[in-house]
């Protein structure tokens, strides 16, 4: 079976790196530490804050997990390789939305960064994946749930570089 590849762009994959090390560090030892705190008060059968304790050390061990199963297929988007005359993953691009008569902008990120509310979308979202291969000047046709919308590609640039 072929390994689903993971792509990033180098800010999602320095951000997954930083939260595993930080799971894997202070996380883990607060995590410890509280297990620890809840044992010395004595019975654990009985014992709330031990139990409460566990669960948590279970939670940040199947995110460690999580994250190192992603890191393990990541592909990272070098964002000095991006070619600004095309939309890609890494791209950031102003649009102008045709229907609404109102300028936007995205930056198309890998599907694990995704932060819609700061304009993030994946280079599989129906908007992210129309992008792809654009250029500055070009019109694009995206099928969105609310039926066909037209875009003109205003711009394109690196993200790092905004």
């Amino acid at each position: 079976m072929e390994e689903k590849k993971t792509y990033y762009t180098e800010e999602g994959y320095k951000q997954l790196v930083d939260e595993l090390e930080y799971l894997k560090g202070p996380k883990m030892k607060e995590v410890k530490e509280s297990i620890a705190a809840a044992r010395d008060l004595g019975d654990l059968s009985e014992n709330s804050e031990y139990d409460e304790a566990k669960n948590e050390q279970s939670k940040v061990v199947t995110r460690i997990q999580e994250i190192e199963e992603l890191l393990l297929h990541a592909v990272v988007i070098s964002e000095t390789e991006i070619d600004t005359d095309v939309v890609h993953l890494g791209s950031s691009v102003k649009l102008f939305h045709c229907t609404l008569e109102k300028e936007v902008e995205y930056k198309i990120v890998g599907t694990n960064e995704v932060d819609a509310m700061n304009g993030k979308i994946s280079d599989q979202s129906p908007i992210g994946a129309a992008l792809i291969g654009a250029r500055k000047g070009e019109d694009v046709m995206i099928s969105t749930p609310v039926g066909e919308v037209k875009f003109k590609v205003l711009d394109v640039w690196r993200t790092k570089n905004n």
